[in-house]
């Protein structure tokens, strides 16, 4: 099949999903807006930006549920929870960087990371969940340093 083949008819979004995109990448790029699929293009592209922002709220439990196991087992504090915590943190940093209008979401989703990282924490070391702060003891400041590590609680 030719490109202006493929171009005179895209497939449909919900039989063939790739074929749909490669369509609707290929409909972009010669400029044939009138074969776009608008609402199924901007539904996938909004998805786009949702991954992100899910990407970044992993990232952020991660350091936060590695910082708790850190500052609250100090006795089997690890090389690979350290390392893990500097991947994370970086990780983190990265997307933050690729993503300037997501600087703040950290900030947002805080609260609701951290209560995930003390399940998490609770279910990995066998600590109590109330044992742990109940509001995040770090900043989002001292969460993406990458020198931070708390004292032992």
């Amino acid at each position: 099949m030719n490109k202006h083949a493929r171009l005179a008819k895209p497939r449909a979004y919900d039989a063939d999903y790739y074929g749909w995109s490669m369509d609707q990448a290929a409909a972009v790029r010669a400029g044939r807006f009138d074969l776009l699929d608008r609402e199924n293009l901007a539904e996938e592209i909004e998805s786009l930006g949702k991954s992100e922002k899910r990407e970044i709220e992993s990232r952020l439990v991660l350091v936060l549920l590695h910082l708790l196991k850190w500052q609250f087992q100090p006795e089997k504090r690890k090389g690979g929870w350290e390392v893990s915590i500097r991947v994370q943190r970086k990780d983190l940093n990265k997307l933050l960087g690729e993503n300037p209008s997501l600087k703040r979401y950290p900030v947002e989703i805080q609260a609701d990371s951290y209560v995930k990282a003390k399940l998490d924490a609770e279910k990995e070391t066998g600590i109590a969940y109330e044992a742990f702060p109940d509001a995040c003891p770090y900043t989002i400041e001292q969460v993406r340093d990458e020198t931070f590590l708390p004292d032992a609680g």
